[in-house]
């Protein structure tokens, strides 16, 4: 077992290290998955055979010392040298195969369970959400708020509440669904989604905002136009440039019903098909989203992120957000 468990650890590392060196995708969840599995093995393996096969060898050595003193004794040596104890502490030790992958399966499991049905953290690396999110923003995405999702397989088995306009979302990019986005719901099914201008409206209303001057970005390295804009209940602050862009009528790619998209060099109009969302960055000129690479399936949400838990540049974002 020692020699399996040294193999198994060897495809660890090198899936861990081809991941970090990007020679491959990783799949963080699959991988809690297949180390619950292994090291639930181990665990049950300890606890019903490997255990019991020690404890059964050390209660052997002690009565094979208790029955060689009490010969001793009838010969009348009350005296004995030898102190059972360390053997009796080195067959009830823990080896290290055992101690590495039975020993890590209640802190592996227990992070599994909360990754897949709890809470899961995430990393801002980008300014598409600037400035209701900063790069290097630490987030926490409620993974039960959408509904109860089987791990790995991300199939929805307990619905919960609806995705809302507003929210912001953690989802698996349409075009690569290795890759997790994070933008905010703005058009939900059956919704009539425009932008045109810089004007957004939804269901031809157009969704109030309030200019809030100037700020400078540090990504773009340009002063940009600061407005707090409500959607729904929500209310929450975007960013654009201070003039209106021409939008470019060749960037949209080709995705599924793009046929419900009008585009123009005023901006475009999206009617959102059933099962799917329409989602935006808050720095609206500085965001890939719905409006180039098509709506987001139901099927691809994540969950509903609410919460900063630490930006290591500035500690002061820690707290909740809309």
């Amino acid at each position: 077992m020692s020699a399996l468990t040294a193999v198994l650890y060897g495809a660890l590392i090198v899936y861990l290290g081809g991941w970090y060196l990007d020679l491959w995708f990783g799949n963080f969840a699959l991988l809690l998955f297949i180390l619950s599995v292994v090291t639930g093995f181990y665990w049950v393996a300890e606890k019903w055979r490997f255990k019991p096969q020690r404890e059964a060898a050390a209660r052997t050595l002690e009565a094979q010392d208790a029955a060689r003193r009490t010969e001793l004794a009838k010969l009348g040596i009350d005296k004995v040298d030898g102190d059972i104890a360390a053997a009796r502490e080195q067959l009830l030790r823990q080896p290290w195969w055992l101690d590495w992958t039975a020993g890590l399966f209640p802190v592996i499991i227990v992070v599994f369970v909360m990754r897949s049905f709890l809470f899961e953290p995430f990393k801002i690396p980008s300014g598409s959400m600037i400035p209701t999110l900063q790069v290097g923003d630490l987030i926490l995405v409620n993974k039960f708020h959408y509904g109860i999702r089987l791990p790995v397989i991300d199939k929805k088995i307990i619905p919960n509440h609806d995705v809302a306009r507003g929210d912001v979302v953690v989802f698996r990019y349409p075009v690569d669904p290795r890759l997790d986005y994070i933008k905010r719901v703005i058009g939900v099914p059956g919704d009539e989604v425009s932008y045109l201008n810089a004007q957004l409206k939804i269901n031809g209303q157009p969704v109030p905002t309030q200019p809030l001057g100037d700020a400078y970005d540090d990504e773009s390295m340009r002063y940009m136009s600061q407005f707090s804009e409500k959607i729904g209940p929500v209310q929450h602050n975007i960013q654009r440039r201070p003039q209106v862009l021409p939008f470019n009528v060749d960037a949209p790619r080709q995705f599924p019903f793009r046929e419900n998209c009008r585009y123009s060099i005023e901006g475009f109009v999206c009617k959102v098909p059933a099962g799917h969302y329409f989602m935006m960055g808050d720095n609206r000129d500085n965001s890939e989203d719905s409006r180039y690479w098509g709506f987001v399936p139901d099927e691809n949400i994540v969950g509903k992120a609410f919460f900063v838990w630490m930006n290591f540049r500035n500690p002061s974002r820690i707290g909740g957000f809309q």
